[in-house]
């Protein structure tokens, strides 16, 4: 249990750099909140409902992070700083990390669509800080979701995510082999969301601009057959 354990702390401080030992590790609020979730969800699923959001709230009185009981997850699952929300019915597979201030949220239960309402997270995933994953979706193994995007439908897995409605985006092969990117966007004009809607105006203008050619070719060929055709009555005149 506490070579496990040990592990668990191993796992986190390759994914952060800030800590100088396990013991630092020990104060992060992220790993509080695991391990009071661990309690919680054992209480879950004993039907000790009552129990479980006690030890719940007290979770999020003291660690700023707010995991339901029911949510499920899996191993070496770090949350760097706090302010996190997950939802009962999100899965979180192994050696996920997510950042602060994300939402792992769920649909309307008013709309229909009951049981399964929160996002499933696949091993190795990251999702940066700000990001909101809302619905049933599955976000593939190795998947990154970059800061502040917001995610409603599923993602492939390697895929990285950025923007509002989130979109796929490409990356150097350097960054994709990486096992680990901080933040789950490594630091590149190509992945910032400006700089493609940048492309993209720049892209309309020039679609604009052919239209406008067009339309002016359309113009000049109408005034010429008029004339033509008065030159030709002219001539047999």
């Amino acid at each position: 249990m506490l070579s496990g354990f040990a592990a668990y702390l191993d796992s986190v401080k390759a994914r952060d750099p800030a800590p100088r030992s396990r013991w630092e590790i020990l104060l992060y609020p992220g790993v509080w909140a695991l391990g009071f979730h661990r309690v919680a969800h054992w209480l879950f699923g004993g039907e000790l409902y009552f129990l479980a959001r006690l030890v719940n709230h007290m979770a999020r009185f003291f660690t700023a992070i707010d995991i339901h009981p029911g949510a499920k997850i899996g191993r070496n699952f770090f949350i760097d700083h706090g302010f996190t929300v997950i939802g009962e019915t999100a899965e979180i597979g192994d050696d996920v990390t997510i950042y602060q201030n994300v939402t792992l949220g769920g649909t309307n239960p008013t709309d229909g669509i009951a049981g399964k309402r929160h996002p499933t997270i696949g091993d190795g995933a990251i999702i940066g800080s700000g990001a909101q994953v809302l619905g049933p979706i599955i976000v593939g193994a190795r998947a990154r979701i970059g800061a502040n995007a917001v995610v409603t439908k599923d993602v492939p897995e390697g895929a990285t995510m950025t923007g509002i409605p989130a979109k796929p985006t490409l990356v150097e092969a350097e960054h994709y082999q990486k096992d680990f990117v901080p933040y789950g966007t490594p630091c590149s004009e190509a992945c910032d969301p400006m700089g493609q809607k940048l492309e993209q105006l720049q892209g309309e203008v020039e679609r604009l601009r052919k239209k406008l050619a067009e339309l002016a070719e359309e113009r000049d060929q109408g005034r010429r057959d008029p004339e033509r055709r008065g030159a030709k009555a002219g001539d047999r005149a």
